[in-house]
């Protein structure tokens, strides 16, 4: 059953239902999170020492450097980014780190997801159409055709597959 159902902008297309994360502090990426764990790292933030991993993230913005894109960047490329993001403040960090993420975001809400998503509500965002929907249960069928990031199983197999990949690269071109 529905509880709420909130309008935004759509940063980045797509539709996922997933267990929300949720923080009042700016996250950093260049030195705030380990994209190799997909965990705050950040010393005085929070959410130190969570994973945000196959979560739907919402949180005030990003803060830092433009190494904002690159953390996000190689987070989805080891299986550890989060599901989706909602955020309030949209900067050019933010909208490049979350196309890098490949992951459903929005922004420019009509109510503030801040102040009525809980960490554990169970929220579908769908991007495409600009709502996030925080639901009463979860529907075991979203389980059953949920997207990878939410088959830890198969999460392992593409992040390494994923990292392995990245590090060959870099390799090639004198980087890694």
């Amino acid at each position: 059953m529905t509880t709420l159902v909130l309008r935004g902008r759509k940063v980045v297309g797509g539709c996922v239902e997933g267990e929300a994360l949720v923080t009042r502090d700016r996250i950093s990426g260049w030195g705030g999170i380990d994209p190799r764990t997909g965990t705050v790292i950040e010393t005085r933030h929070e959410l130190k020492g969570v994973s945000f991993a196959g979560k739907v993230l919402v949180f005030p913005g990003a803060k830092g450097s433009s190494g904002w894109s690159s953390q996000f960047h190689i987070a989805r490329l080891a299986g550890k980014a989060p599901l989706a993001m909602l955020f309030n403040e949209m900067t050019t960090k933010i909208a490049l780190g979350a196309v890098v993420t490949r992951a459903p975001a929005m922004t420019g809400f009509d109510r503030d997801p801040l102040e009525v998503i809980e960490t554990g509500d169970w929220v579908r965002v769908d991007g495409d159409a600009g709502t996030v929907t925080l639901l009463d249960e979860v529907d075991a069928n979203a389980l059953e055709t949920a997207p990878a990031a939410r088959r830890p199983w198969r999460v392992a197999a593409v992040g390494a597959a994923g990292a392995l990949a990245a590090g060959i690269w870099l390799r090639r071109r004198g980087r890694g």
